[in-house]
């Protein structure tokens, strides 16, 4: 009977991990946090606390909760496909609807607590995330299903708050960044508009109606690199203004030869990549978590 509990254990275990899919995006939520608290630093002169440790637990936590209801709700559609069927843990009946159900609310409940920790400013842009993470799937409402609201929610919930979340750890004067916020919220953007253009003839196939679906794969992709350019342009300007250290470009030319070291034909969730900016995702986060982990080092160092 003991074997049988434990490997019962082990399976729910595995499911709930699963259903976190947090190899998705452990890799930016991380970053993207510190690289907010990092701008606020620049600006007070602060140092570095445990606040930043409990911020990126608490986007974590929040980003967790957006993937975990989207699996829990999408699970009679991904039925439908042998991929997404394998992918999903609900699905595969390695936890059931309600067993998904309640561990999320415990992982939304975490994220709330941790984000009250961060004083009020933190606390309300992170119960924005929860909500737009709860309101992107959820049957109800189902942001995702809509043209325009599926790319607005998907930025601000996996990218704009949760940089502003680390910044509130340490600065309130939101306005002094806007252009950091707009470049990854567009840098977001574009990473949903590629994952539906990827996705495109299965969303079609299931009657599904997004922004790609809307417009069309070809003006999807135009405005998929334009996101780009105008990230780019907003984070030059960050340069120009002195919100972001000059000699981070040093840190990013160095980062140049992992890019072609580790070039694949996956983009970044590992799939078949849509374009030639698939090929990159990757190894881009690699280079931008370098950078945001050398900029940490200095300002710890006092430099």
């Amino acid at each position: 009977m003991s074997v049988v509990s434990l490997e019962y254990i082990r399976r729910k275990t595995r499911g709930i991990l699963r259903l976190t899919r947090w190899k998705e995006y452990v890799i930016y939520v991380t970053p993207l946090t510190a690289f907010g608290a990092m701008l606020a630093l620049r600006a007070t002169g602060e140092a570095l606390d445990w606040r930043l440790l409990v911020a990126v637990a608490a986007n974590t936590l929040a980003v967790a909760y957006a993937f975990m209801i989207n699996d829990i709700v999408d699970a009679p559609d991904d039925a439908l496909e042998a991929e997404r069927a394998a992918r999903n843990p609900v699905t595969c009946g390695e936890i059931s609807v309600w067993e998904g159900w309640t561990v999320s609310g415990v992982v939304a409940v975490a994220a709330f607590g941790l984000y009250a920790l961060l004083g009020l400013p933190a606390l309300i842009v992170g119960a924005i995330t929860l909500l737009l993470s709860h309101f992107y799937s959820w049957k109800p409402v189902r942001l995702k299903a809509y043209p325009v609201t599926d790319i607005l929610s998907h930025s601000l919930m996996l990218s704009g708050l949760l940089l502003v979340v680390g910044f509130y750890c340490y600065h309130h004067d939101l306005l002094a960044i806007w252009s950091v916020v707009l470049a990854m919220t567009l840098v977001s953007g574009y990473g949903q508009l590629y994952n539906q253009a990827r996705d495109y003839e299965m969303d079609r196939a299931a009657g599904l109606y997004n922004t790609t679906i809307m417009l069309g794969k070809r003006l999807t992709f135009v405005l998929m690199y334009a996101m780009l350019i105008g990230a780019a342009l907003l984070l030059v300007y960050a340069l120009i203004v002195g919100l972001i250290p000059w000699w981070l470009i040093g840190v990013a030319v160095v980062s140049i030869p992992l890019i072609y070291l580790f070039r694949s034909r996956a983009d970044a969730r590992g799939g078949n990549a849509a374009d030639l900016s698939g090929t990159v995702q990757l190894q881009v986060l690699m280079a931008a978590n370098c950078a945001v982990i050398v900029w940490m080092i200095a300002q710890a160092l006092g430099f």
